[in-house]
């Protein structure tokens, strides 16, 4: 196991190998209200990035997203502490990820239409992530704080209706939860089936981009097929298309 992960987990051993997928019963990440130990070590340098990084994309915003410290997984449960940082940590972190200094978790809703197609978003050319196609889903903020921890599913909704105009509670069925990692970067997915068409459901979204003033997104496109090469993925997407058409079959 790589060490970006393995000196932020309790035990090391019960973790599944890197972008091996693996079921999810439970999550439970507690945030806690004082500043992350690599955001209080490294400002200058997230600082220096930041401004660099505005200078090239001026369109980006600094808001307060959520880095998780620490992690662990026993019996099917994630469990964690993470702290209110800003992007530009974020930002900063990703660039180098320093061993055992933070593991960023999000969630990834997974819609699949009724003739089998996983519906995915490509980004704006003025994000974060550039020409990156991926399913509608964003970091955990602070919104996403439920009674002290995070809150997955909200967080999942929320992004998917922001970026998209689809509602996950239209979802005719919803599968549990899954995970992966890679490189400090933890995946929890479900999957949410509509009774919809892919050229239905990416006609709605077509319309929400139209009336959205600052979307996010240029696209939406239909994916039916695991071929890793045909869009400029992240690294979590291949492995996932990859088990979704398998697990479709």
């Amino acid at each position: 196991m790589p060490d970006s992960l393995s000196r932020m987990t309790s035990n090391i051993s019960e973790w599944p190998d890197e972008d091996v997928i693996f079921p999810v019963g439970r999550i439970d990440v507690r945030v806690v209200d004082t500043p992350h130990p690599y955001y209080l070590s490294h400002r200058a340098e997230v600082a220096a990035n930041w401004e660099e990084e505005v200078a090239a994309n001026p369109a980006l915003y600094d808001g307060r997203m959520l880095l998780v410290r620490a992690l662990r997984i026993r019996d099917g449960r994630i469990s964690g502490e993470c702290h209110a940082v800003p992007f530009s940590a974020l930002l900063l972190w990703r660039k180098t990820r320093p061993a055992g200094s933070a593991i960023h978790l999000f969630g990834l809703p997974v819609i699949v239409s009724s003739d089998g197609a996983v519906i995915a978003i490509r980004m704006g050319l003025h994000t974060a992530n550039p020409g990156r196609v991926y399913c509608a889903a964003g970091s955990l903020d602070p919104e996403d704080i439920r009674d002290g921890y995070c809150d997955l599913d909200g967080n999942m909704a929320r992004e998917v209706l922001e970026e998209t105009g689809l509602s996950l509670s239209d979802a005719v069925n919803v599968s549990g939860y899954y995970g992966l990692h890679d490189q400090g970067i933890v995946t929890v997915f479900r999957l949410y089936h509509f009774a919809a068409t892919a050229a239905e459901l990416i006609e709605r979204i077509a319309a929400h981009i139209a009336a959205d003033p600052e979307p996010e997104i240029d696209t939406a496109l239909a994916i039916r097929t695991a071929d890793p090469e045909q869009y400029h993925y992240p690294p979590f997407m291949p492995p996932i298309l990859e088990w979704v058409f398998n697990t479709m079959r």
